[in-house]
């Protein structure tokens, strides 16, 4: 099948067919765009394409993606690109997961494979990758990145009635108005901005500015930075904005600049935001910055270095150092099993977690799979324990397709994100 121009299919064989006798490593077998193929070791792949299962596919079955002996799940993610950080983590941290249930045997016999295509978080690539996954005849859909493509694919997987499970978005379109076939995972950019600007509110730093990408993304979060500070009857004190995919920020950080914030909220992924720390820094300007999940924690500290420190970043997983939390541990285990050269990250757990809802999904939905007992199955989730924390607790319904709702603030301390716990000396 030919791949459409844009969209990149990398492939990655099994770790029991393409790693025989290489200790402590997983070998990848690139093919994308005519390129020649090449086997890398998981800290050097730039995209991934991941089958899971050991087991070829059978005949096609009535249910889409459905065999005897398989479920095929596809992904569009950021392999490539500013942001492809963000999409390796999440598909890594999904795959870890996925290969921990088929090495028990599977969902009822059948082992989950995932397919994995690029779409260098680029919206314009976004209908060609959606089109391929529908030829490959995938189950469901899973472990997208951001919000631009979110856009698109949403609508597309509504139209289709194809399931899609995990997001990493907290736009608020995926929420509102339900979406039957849109499951998602995470705490919303709204439960987050509310966290920042309260907390902020109580440290009496009540001048905010926002720096934002200026897109679909920045523009939600902006959104619910302004809803948390109209309850406070106030509103941001200056905005700036960047392109997204550049990290040209100069005249969005000017525009802030001017007005003397006491707290600056930045949203964009690593690079752009590594770029405003960096300049302000430069210039002897250093208000209380914050950001959103989004950012890609570690990539952001990492290259940041030490301007990274002080920044507040607020998590939809706990700190992955947590590991008297269940399903932290669990992830520690099977990251250290499966990729044993390959750190722990917010995003790659947050990847994990929406692999552990999609499998549950799939468990609740019996032998006799379809999408919609599927989509049923994930209704039927209530006040389930998912093993990281009180605050973490999951929670689905008919009308309610949001399985968190709280956040984990940190800040960047020593080149770590630790738990930020009294915000009322910010500021002194």
């Amino acid at each position: 099948m030919t791949t459409p121009a844009g969209v990149q299919r990398i492939e990655i064989l099994s770790e029991r067919s393409l790693a025989r006798g290489i200790p402590g490593k997983r070998s990848f077998e690139m093919n994308h765009l005519g390129a020649k193929a090449a086997s890398v070791s998981v800290r050097a792949a730039l995209f991934l394409f991941f089958t899971l299962a050991l087991a070829p596919l059978s005949a096609p079955a009535q249910t889409p993606g459905v065999t005897d002996n398989s479920i095929l799940i596809g992904s569009c993610a950021a392999l490539d690109g500013p942001a492809h950080f963000l999409g390796k983590e999440t598909v890594m941290g999904a795959t870890t997961y996925l290969h921990s249930v088929n090495d028990e045997g599977g969902v009822f016999g059948r082992k989950v494979q995932l397919l994995a295509f690029d779409d260098s978080y680029d919206p314009d690539k976004a209908p060609a990758c959606f089109k391929r996954m529908m030829k490959e005849g995938v189950f469901a859909l899973g472990f997208f990145v951001g919000t631009p493509t979110a856009k698109v694919y949403v609508p597309m997987a509504q139209d289709e009635k194809v399931p899609v499970v995990g997001l990493f978005t907290g736009a608020q379109m995926l929420y509102e108005p339900l979406k039957r076939y849109i499951i998602n995972v995470r705490a919303s950019y709204y439960d987050e901005t509310r966290e920042q600007v309260d907390r902020l509110w109580d440290a009496n730093m009540r001048r905010i500015g926002v720096i934002y990408q200026d897109d679909a993304f920045g523009r939600t979060v902006l959104d619910g930075v302004r809803l948390a500070l109209q309850k406070h009857n106030a509103s941001p004190v200056a905005l700036g904005a960047f392109a997204r995919n550049s990290v040209d920020v100069d005249s969005a950080l000017k525009d802030v600049m001017a007005a003397h914030p006491q707290a600056v909220i930045m949203v964009g992924p690593y690079a752009p935001v590594v770029a405003i720390v960096k300049t302000a820094h430069a210039s002897g300007w250093r208000p209380q910055f914050l950001t959103v999940s989004f950012v890609g924690t570690e990539e952001f500290i990492k290259e940041a270095g030490p301007d990274a420190e002080g920044t507040i970043i607020t998590q939809v997983v706990p700190p992955y150092d947590r590991t008297d939390y269940t399903t932290v541990n669990l992830y520690r285990k099977y990251l250290e099993k499966y990729y044993p050269d390959t750190p722990p990250s917010f995003v790659s757990l947050e990847g994990f977690v929406d692999a552990m809802v999609l499998v549950e999904g799939l468990k609740r939905a019996g032998k006799d799979l379809n999408r919609e007992k599927f989509i049923a199955a994930i209704e039927s989730i209530h006040e389930m324990n998912i093993g990281m924390g009180s605050k973490l607790v999951l929670d689905y319904g008919p009308t309610d397709h949001k399985g968190f709702d709280s956040v984990y603030p940190t800040v960047v301390k020593n080149g770590q994100a630790a738990l930020l716990t009294n915000w009322s000396a910010l500021g002194k």
